[in-house]
């Protein structure tokens, strides 16, 4: 793709002026992956974003909307068949916190996560390998299980997103050939800093999970600056510029 800045996890769905942040995103040389929540979202993302070079849109089914009903049958199926045609998925995933599920939900959480993981690595697209961005919250070991079973790390590019897992967990996922997407919300705890001085640089990249909310204006250049940021903290934390090494990352995957 050729830009300087990669955004692997944004979500321009919920910015009321997404057209306009993915346009002023392009002049300011920075690349999107826009992760959606809803298989309805993916759609109207689509109509309205299909245009931009510098955006790439996942098909989106995320364990909260799943969690809370919010999420129907019909919206799995539409959002497995949407799988078929799309090169990038997210946001998807699991999460077992107590602030967003309980544990009457988790298997309805593990079944919807695994038909999607299962569409993803059972049909694979023509043209490039799947980049699946995943929400793995108190879950990650749960993520892990799925993807091992489905051979979906074989197929796919996994993207661990702001990874909060435990450092076993982090060190199979890393042995598993995983990706982890870094913010500076991640790089705010001690823990999240130690990750990300151990993460591989191969498997780095960055991202920022913005807006903070829904349906308000937002713009590119806080996109912006939350990425120089995190590649400035990341800098002090592994001793060296890790700038052009998460482009070239975030460019393998989008290209």
């Amino acid at each position: 793709m050729g830009y300087e800045l990669y955004d692997m996890h944004c979500h321009l769905g919920f910015m009321s002026n997404a057209l306009q942040v993915a346009r002023d995103a392009e002049a300011l040389g920075l690349a999107v992956f826009a992760n959606t929540v809803t298989p309805r979202e993916y759609q109207a993302s689509l109509r309205e974003l299909v245009d931009q070079p510098n955006v790439r849109i996942g098909v989106g089914l995320h364990p909260w909307w799943i969690a809370d009903g919010r999420a129907s049958g019909d919206d799995v199926d539409l959002a497995v068949a949407q799988v078929d045609g799309s090169v990038f998925v997210g946001e998807v995933g699991l999460d077992f916190s107590p602030a967003h599920a309980d544990p009457a939900t988790y298997a309805r959480q593990l079944c919807v996560f695994e038909r999607i993981i299962r569409a993803c690595a059972f049909e694979p697209h023509p043209e490039h390998r799947r980049v699946i961005s995943i929400h793995a919250v108190r879950s990650a070991s749960a993520v892990l299980d799925v993807l091992d079973r489905t051979d979906c790390l074989d197929e796919c590019a996994c993207i661990l997103h702001w990874f909060s897992g435990t450092g076993d967990e982090l060190h199979r996922a890393v042995q598993a050939g995983c990706f982890f997407s870094i913010n500076e919300m991640m790089l705010r705890t001690r823990r999240g800093r130690e990750y990300a001085r151990q993460i591989p640089e191969g498997q780095l990249l960055t991202e920022t999970d913005l807006p903070p909310e829904e349906d308000k204006p937002f713009s590119a250049e806080e996109i912006v600056a939350s990425l120089e940021r995190t590649l400035s903290q990341l800098e002090t934390i592994r001793g060296k510029d890790v700038r052009g090494i998460a482009a070239r990352n975030a460019t393998g995957l989008l290209d």
